[in-house]
């Protein structure tokens, strides 16, 4: 799986200027491919260290994605202050099976990315490190 430099800035960017709060958005590509990544507003209360994404920014996605002739290939969201690990709550609330999760933690300089395929219920490294 390739991260191309320009969602991987993005992501980056995106989890600096959330800091200290969860960033989140959608990972747009093509099989093999995370081309971009879209913003999406964090619909949980920021002193929970959690994210969920807006729906109507779900749906705004997607149709950009569309209309790019991209797909929607995965999630994202920031760690700011921990490792790009899935936490408890990440396994318990993450629903879509066969799509990728990136993480972004801030922990350390450079920030790293850790990709995820999500399936059979658990976080899978799909042969992507930061």
């Amino acid at each position: 799986m390739e991260l191309e430099i320009r969602a991987r800035e993005a992501l980056i960017a995106h989890a600096r200027e959330a800091a200290p709060a969860e960033c989140c958005g959608v990972l747009l590509g093509r099989p093999g491919a995370i081309i971009d990544a879209v913003r999406t507003r964090n619909a949980a209360d920021e002193t929970t260290r959690r994210f969920l994404i807006d729906p109507l920014d779900h749906f705004a996605a997607i149709r950009a994605a569309r209309l790019r002739g991209l797909e929607v290939v995965g999630f994202y969201h920031s760690h700011p202050a921990s490792a790009p690990e899935p936490s408890a709550r990440d396994v318990d609330e993450f629903s879509y099976p066969g799509h990728l999760y990136a993480i972004v933690s801030l922990q350390s300089e450079p920030p790293e990315i850790r990709l995820f395929r999500f399936t059979d219920g658990k976080f899978q490294d799909p042969g992507v490190g930061s």
